[in-house]
């Protein structure tokens, strides 16, 4: 299972000492520090389109104009901090965010 976030990101460490203290195998990727290349973008915005840029975040307000109104893409690589996180990785099914139902799909209790 794969986590990709921010160190710095208060749910991506919840969701991780979460699914640790589940007992599953977590690995982390800090997208700051390590950007997703356009394939692994690709393959994001594939799987959750506009929703995998979180608006209402102050870094996505701190956008220029130009960049508000680019694609997905281009405003993750630009700035790391306006994806919606975390996003895990079960195998081959991607989960977005931390709330009620990933929690449900991902914890058994």
């Amino acid at each position: 299972m794969k986590i990709y976030g921010l160190s710095t990101c208060a749910i991506c460490q919840r969701a991780r000492k979460a699914l640790e203290a589940e007992g599953r195998d977590v690995s982390f990727r800090d997208v700051r520090a390590e950007p997703l290349s356009e394939a692994e973008l690709g393959e994001l915005i594939a799987e959750f389109g506009d929703r995998l840029v979180d608006r209402k975040s102050n870094d996505y307000r701190a956008l220029n104009d130009w960049l508000k109104n680019s694609e997905a893409d281009a405003q993750i690589s630009a700035q790391p901090k306006v994806m919606t996180r975390p996003i895990i990785r079960d195998r081959d099914v991607f989960y977005l965010g931390w709330d009620d139902a990933v929690q449900k799909a991902l914890l058994q209790g």
